[in-house]
């Protein structure tokens, strides 16, 4: 009796067998919960944007440019420029950059060119209208939109866009040393917001690392036009 209970009682309790699936379901909950916080984090970023803010005179607005449906603004695209058109009438841009190469939806013409032929049709002047034909995406519409304002003179410059576009867009700004700048941002009454915003933080995280290959050396400037 005395030797069972002194088996009984020095055996170790056996450790179970935890195996990779817990580890890797660890892991997955981790990069789960850092998804939703980077995710957060963006949207803050996006929806953060003042609209009261007053602006100051700029030499120059920068349209950045939208799709043309058949060669014409499509409706967020009109938004844009609608709104680019109501700042330039209130005295706050003395000329518009427009900005935004050859694109799909059965367009033949630049987004510039659509552009301009829709603010003229709104009564604004030719003189008054500069066009960057070349752009495919936001980084390369402000690379090539600061070039034309260094080449005009105009320094202080305000980038027009939609209000969730704004905060990518100030940050690229920067990172391209614009100096003294604005952002300018109109809400939209035609874009899906759960979807506009979805596909703008997949871009604002691509954009972010964009940003840390340009810092660390890894990516030129050029490879993002």
């Amino acid at each position: 009796m005395t030797a069972a209970v002194k088996r009984r009682g020095g055996a170790r309790p056996r450790l179970k067998k935890t195996g990779p699936w817990l580890l890797l379901a660890r892991i997955a909950a981790w990069l789960i919960v850092a998804g939703v916080m980077w995710c957060g984090y963006l949207l803050w970023l996006i929806n953060s944007f003042d609209a009261s803010a007053s602006y100051e005179k700029a030499d120059a607005g920068i349209v950045l440019g939208a799709a043309l449906w058949n060669d014409r603004p499509s409706p967020a695209l009109k938004e844009r420029l609608d709104f680019a058109f109501s700042l330039y009438e209130q005295g706050m841009v003395d000329k518009l950059i427009l900005s935004g190469g050859l694109g799909s939806h059965g367009a033949t013409k630049t987004e510039a060119q659509g552009m301009q032929d829709y603010l003229l049709a709104k009564g604004m002047p030719a003189d008054k209208l500069l066009l960057e034909n070349d752009a495919k995406n936001t980084y390369a519409n402000l690379v090539y939109s600061q070039r034309i304002a260094q080449a005009e003179g105009m320094s202080k410059l305000l980038i027009i866009s939609h209000d969730y576009h704004t905060a990518r867009a100030r940050e690229m700004a920067r990172a391209l040393d614009y100096g003294t700048f604005q952002v300018a941002g109109t809400a939209s009454k035609v874009l899906n917001p759960v979807l506009n915003e979805a596909r703008e933080v997949l871009a604002f995280t691509k954009w972010k690392l964009d940003w840390t290959l340009l810092a660390w050396g890894l990516r030129s400037s050029e490879s993002m036009l």
